[in-house]
């Protein structure tokens, strides 16, 4: 018998492969964990059905709502994000798994469902439940200011790409006064009306981009790094910790997300569907990322991260672009296009209606009436609008608002783990799950603001070491809250 000879393509992809693989059992092995952890109950009723107002309370089909979630949550994250983390090599592989099924896919299924335990509520009326009033007060306010940066910085991205492809009496002011005021009616109008109907559609289209471009990666068989070839990488001079988890949210773990958790913890009509909704949308979203980090990271090996004939940096809608029509073909770049253009303004929308829901619930107002909508929302709206012109109106001001956005979307995610931790505590379940990836984003944001340019700019080694103390810090208060509330409630739920 012949020896079978075996070159280097017949280990192509391995890690990718592997990534592929523990995503899908995590999501059946860790995930049924979470949930019970949880442990739904399917005879109780859920806000959609006892608090039903025909406006945010209203009950969709399971299906729907998984779709809906997930194309809020996704926007253009798991593929911008994605792309731009592949330049880290095989250490954003390891990333987008670990960070899905053990930080971000526990962070939006908790704070989905005890949102739905807590008839609806949004984010920072449960991050003030369990860490106090005054941390409500200021999660109430960044929360709303971060939404306000989403609907701001996914606007002028599809608008620019729309002006590109339009008549030039179409420039990007005028697509930029379109998506604002499809903003305008997504936010005000009740949830079934617009979104209801056209996010199932938006999410087709971006998971079918996504499986295309996956069966072509094992169609092309590219060579892939692996892991036994280290994690460094010739394209990225900034240190892997604390850069790329910043640079990859969605597809890992996103602030962002548990404020559109409670969204859809107001269309649910069973606990029991919660799992798939909230832990099986954010491990279909690290999937997506997965699949443009590898298609990205064959990309930038055959070209490079620079444009040779404009000598200009390949931005995310460029690899995206390129990689749908080169793999794709013309069916494939119409959808490229249309996930680019729509996935950034689904959750611009979802990102300025979550605000309005924000602040109705720490002014404790119904929204049933159009009018105590519009009250809300009209600030918003001309804030929303102040953020975008100075983005156009200064060179690096979109760059600079990115930036902000970016480390304020994990800085949310700190704020949200912390609070589930501390409501697992109270309720005697295991605490770990939560608080571990509590500790590590603490030191991540930190670390981030330690050594980022747009930070304290300081030295990698006094970053790292600041960073450190952040986390021995984050520990030592949270164990001493701890030992405290055991002496005060004993075994019992306190």
């Amino acid at each position: 018998m012949q020896p079978i000879l075996l070159n280097k393509h017949n280990f192509c992809m391995v890690t990718f492969t592997i990534a592929l693989l523990v995503l899908v059992a995590g999501y059946w092995l860790y995930g049924s964990y979470i949930d019970r952890l949880f442990g739904p109950d399917p005879l109780r009723k859920t806000p959609a059905l006892a608090m039903a107002d025909g406006v945010d309370y209203l009950p969709l089909p399971t299906w729907k709502v998984y779709m809906i979630q997930f194309l809020n949550i996704a926007g253009l994250g798991p593929i911008f994000g994605a792309i731009m983390g592949a330049q880290f090599g095989t250490a954003s592989y390891l990333w987008i798994v670990f960070g899905t099924l053990f930080a971000g896919a526990v962070h939006d299924f908790l704070s989905g469902t005890l949102s739905l335990r807590h008839a609806g509520e949004s984010l920072p009326q449960l991050i003030g439940r369990y860490l106090g009033p005054r941390t409500q007060r200021f999660a109430c306010a960044f929360t709303v200011l971060l939404m306000i940066l989403v609907g701001a910085v996914f606007v002028s991205g599809p608008a620019e790409l729309l002006a590109g492809m339009t008549p030039d009496s179409l420039d990007v002011y005028f697509w930029v006064a379109v998506i604002f005021l499809y903003y305008i009616l997504a936010t005000l109008l009740p949830i079934d009306k617009i979104i209801g109907r056209i996010y199932p559609l938006f999410a087709i289209a971006l998971l079918f981009m996504a499986v295309g471009v996956l069966v072509m990666l094992y169609v092309k068989q590219p060579d892939l790094p692996e892991m036994w070839n280290g994690f460094g990488t010739k394209y990225e001079s900034n240190p892997i910790f604390p850069m790329m988890f910043i640079s990859i949210a969605c597809g890992a773990i996103s602030g962002f997300h548990a404020t559109q958790s409670p969204m859809m913890a107001r269309c649910i009509t069973n606990e029991k569907h919660c799992r798939p909704v909230f832990y099986g949308a954010m491990v279909t979203e690290g999937i997506v990322a997965l699949i443009w980090a590898a298609a990205a990271t064959c990309f930038f090996h055959d070209n490079g991260i620079v444009d040779q004939t404009t000598g200009i940096a390949y931005s995310g809608a460029k690899v995206a672009t390129e990689i749908s029509h080169q793999w794709l073909g013309t069916v494939g770049g119409f959808l490229a296009i249309l996930g680019i253009v729509a996935a950034p303004i689904t959750s611009g929308d979802t990102a300025l209606r979550s605000a309005r829901l924000i602040l109705a619930d720490f002014l404790h107002w119904e929204q049933h009436s159009i009018r105590r909508r519009l009250i809300i929302c009209v600030p918003v709206f001309l804030i929303t609008i102040a953020v975008l012109l100075y983005s156009f109106g200064d060179a690096q001001g979109f760059k600079i608002i990115w930036r902000y956005f970016a480390w304020c979307n994990q800085t949310l995610s700190v704020f949200t783990l912390w609070a589930l931790t501390v409501w697992l505590v109270k309720v005697r379940k295991n605490y770990w799950v939560t608080l571990l990836p509590a500790l590590f984003m603490t030191t991540v944001c930190f670390t981030y603001i330690f050594i980022a340019p747009e930070g304290l700019a300081l030295p990698a080694g006094w970053a790292g070491v600041l960073g450190g103390v952040a986390l021995a810090a984050a520990a030592g208060g949270f164990f001493v809250w701890f030992r405290k509330f055991r002496s005060v409630c004993g075994k019992k739920d306190c």
